[in-house]
């Protein structure tokens, strides 16, 4: 398995909090939600216990940044596409192997539209804070010094899959790809992928996973993808996930890093840290400029004053205009 990645997690917190209590809210607005031996437990009876919790507060405060963030956006011009959401999700599914994604967003209550919400918040926080953010070729040379080793790129493989529930189903779908290559070989599997995949991440894509180094692959996915002939499909390969019907498309051998080969990948890690360290001012200061009034008296205390101090050290971000 890989390690989890974390983007999903550094985002996921807030979004379930704010799931969650919009799932009650979303019910009966009235009445009785349970019942224990006949005796009810009333829907202002739970309310009233939520709205009074800790919980209750970290919803309004995830809701008054959302909506601090987008009224920014709409003052600057900032527009935030869907396919840019789109981009920026798939960049996180392909940290994971397949259908790994998934599982998590279900353990953690999310659905596909909280991520992406979730995403495009972070994503007009970026456009925000990346006018003050300068990356030198000094800076790129001396993380490159410092982080050699982190940065070498090992084996690599490219392959795509087809993922579903048992052998039987997978030996089928073997059978069909059978004698098939080149052109018809790769139609075929993309057909059977789209109609068959259980992988939501992949099966739109034909199947395609791109390139993973080992590790990122359960074990007996990984064996498959470094041992079968390149172009072949392979025999169904079990793992935690189900039957894998898998064609190897390449292999890449180790690269050492260079300033050429590894200075777009250093210029988005500096800049991701330097977004990091000046998206929490940038709130500071959101909220310090913004009215926000609390007219429930068990959430008065929810929207603590915002730290002026520590926002005043900081730059303001320039308003960004367009994209």
């Amino acid at each position: 398995m890989t390690k989890p990645y974390r983007y999903l997690s550094g985002l996921s917190t807030a979004a379930l909090a704010v799931a969650l209590l919009a799932g009650c809210s979303a019910n009966a607005a009235s009445g009785d939600i349970a019942s224990v031996n006949g005796q009810k437990v009333s829907r202002g009876e739970f309310d009233s216990k939520l709205e009074g919790g800790p919980q209750a507060r970290q919803v309004l405060n995830s809701m008054v940044q959302g909506i601090m963030i987008d009224q920014y956006a709409k003052d600057n011009n900032i527009v935030i596409s869907d396919a840019d959401i789109t981009k920026k999700e798939d960049e996180i599914k392909s940290k994971y192997p397949p259908g790994q994604f998934e599982q998590i967003l279900k353990q953690q209550n999310l659905t596909e539209s909280d991520v992406r919400n979730i995403l495009r918040e972070q994503l007009v926080l970026s456009a925000a804070v990346d006018k003050n953010i300068h990356i030198s070729d000094k800076q790129i040379k001396d993380y490159l010094d410092k982080n050699h080793a982190s940065l070498d790129k090992p084996e690599q493989a490219k392959a795509k899959h087809i993922l579903v529930a048992d052998q039987k189903t997978a030996n089928m779908i073997e059978s069909q790809l059978k004698g098939l290559s080149g052109k018809a070989l790769d139609d075929k599997f993309q057909e059977l992928a789209k109609k068959y995949s259980t992988d939501p991440s992949s099966k739109d894509k034909g199947g395609e996973l791109g390139w993973f180094q080992k590790g990122q692959m359960v074990p007996a996915f990984q064996t498959a993808a470094w041992a079968q002939p390149i172009g072949v499909v392979g025999p169904p390969v079990k793992s935690p996930f189900g039957y894998h019907v898998i064609m190897v498309e390449g292999r890449k051998p180790p690269e050492k890093a260079t300033f050429a080969n590894s200075q777009n990948q250093i210029r988005d890690t500096l800049k991701q840290q330097q977004e990091q360290m000046a998206i929490g001012p940038f709130l500071q200061q959101l909220r310090a400029k913004a009215n926000i009034v609390v007219y429930d008296d068990r959430l008065k205390d929810a929207i603590p004053p915002a730290a002026t101090s520590g926002a005043s050290t900081a730059p303001a971000p320039a308003p960004t205009k367009g994209k």
